[in-house]
């Protein structure tokens, strides 16, 4: 008997090793996926970023070198782009937001007692996602052509004048990201609102609170990590976005965005490392402002 106890009490310790074992080993093919489909092209682009051109060589020739320069100068060169990505990505943001509440507010909260409103509702919400990024962009450049019937009607109302142009503009760039990124807004608001507890509303009405300030007091800092979510969701994808402000869909000459750089010194003027360092900076800048705003909005454990 005490030999069994012996045994039995050597034993014990080896069972959390055994299942940390099989934890690793169930890890493992997660593990292997991201080493090879994230951490190595991630120091690829490092290392293309950092190359210098091939002498004697021919356009699109260069040799890996650590000529940190290129990150200066595509600095010095692009920052207008730079800076036009980001402001355009919140501009598209805000909007996305402003829109957005009211729609998964009236979705999570009062559509509750009619489910087949609710859940008609959510299939036009994403709705747009069974057609092509592509298609539905392109399909506003027709709508918001000089020739379609919007444009004309404005300019016949004396609403527009005879001579502008709504495509190539920033306004029409920032209204393509909006529209485009709405459902990323709105899917996360409504996650968080339709599990918001109406008797926290109906309480500070009870303690004669005004509308608004129930929604500020209440609504707001309960579907806060819905917000965050949805902003998150919305800016990244819409800070690299080089559709919508492509001169072929909405964009102009002067409406190019970094995406849009990034693509023509990859694909036509074969710089690739000015193109590689253009992308580790929008992957920086995206970084430090996701974990400042994440940090300051309070929601830590999103990161």
């Amino acid at each position: 008997m005490a030999f069994a106890a012996f045994a039995t009490a050597e034993a014990q310790p080896q069972a959390p090793k055994k299942r940390s074992r099989i934890a690793l080993f169930l890890l493992l093919p997660g593990i292997l996926y991201l080493v090879l489909f994230f951490l190595t092209p991630l120091i690829s682009l490092v290392l293309t970023s950092l190359q210098a051109p091939r002498e004697f060589g021919d356009i699109g020739q260069y040799d890996y070198a650590f000529n940190w320069q290129n990150y200066a100068a595509v600095v010095e060169q692009y920052l207008p782009h730079i800076l036009r990505s980001f402001g355009y990505a919140l501009a598209a943001t805000v909007f996305a937001l402003v829109f957005s509440y009211p729609l998964a507010y009236f979705i999570g909260v009062k559509a509750r007692r009619r489910p087949l409103l609710q859940s008609l509702m959510l299939v036009l919400v994403i709705a747009p996602f069974f057609i092509s990024f592509l298609l539905r962009t392109l399909a506003w450049k027709q709508i918001l052509s000089d020739e379609s019937f919007i444009i004309t009607s404005l300019k016949a109302l004396s609403l527009m004048a005879p001579d502008a142009h709504f495509t190539g503009t920033p306004f029409a760039v920032i209204f393509g990201l909006t529209y485009n990124f709405i459902p990323f807004m709105t899917l996360p608001l409504y996650s968080s609102l339709e599990r918001l507890d109406t008797r926290y509303l109906e309480a500070g009405s009870d303690l004669y609170a005004k509308p608004f300030t129930v929604f500020r007091k209440i609504t707001v800092p309960l579907s806060m990590p819905g917000i965050v979510a949805g902003t998150l969701l919305t800016f990244i994808p819409a800070a690299g976005d080089y559709i919508n402000a492509s001169r072929d869909f909405l964009g102009g000459p002067d409406t190019q965005m970094m995406g849009n750089v990034i693509e023509a010194n990859f694909l036509v003027l074969q710089n690739y490392p000015a193109a590689a360092a253009l992308s580790i900076i929008l992957m920086t800048v995206i970084l430090v402002i996701v974990g400042v705003y994440v940090k300051r909005s309070g929601t830590e454990d999103l990161l």
